[in-house]
């Protein structure tokens, strides 16, 4: 009966704590989301998101950045620091974007 007591309860916290999945894989989000420009980096720099979801921008760096998505679908010119962006995802798929200034700063938001 003690043994019972003891293994049911830690059965039951590794089998919620092997439920929880991948920290490399968020669950996508939906409604609304934000993408952190600072230190020459978008964070996160992958964003999992549902159909309809607006991903807003904003650069915290104190030189001016872009967003603009590899397939044209969408450019924000340049944003200056504090300066925002937004723009709603309506499709599903994969959408890379990278900074026009700083070419080595790229990001993705994946549309589910």
């Amino acid at each position: 009966m003690h043994v019972r007591r003891v293994l049911v309860p830690a059965l039951v916290a590794l089998v919620v704590v092997a439920g929880c999945g991948s920290a490399s894989t968020p669950a996508p989000t939906s409604g609304s989301a934000s993408v952190v420009i600072q230190n020459y980096q978008y964070t996160p720099q992958v964003l999992n998101v549902t159909v309809g979801t607006t991903v807003t921008w904003t650069n915290r760096d104190p030189v001016p950045h872009t967003v603009t998505a590899d397939n044209g679908a969408f450019s924000s010119g340049n944003l200056s620091q504090g300066a925002t962006f937004s723009f709603t995802f309506t499709k599903p798929g994969t959408y890379e974007y990278y900074c026009e200034i700083h070419t080595f700063m790229h990001g993705t938001i994946v549309v589910h």
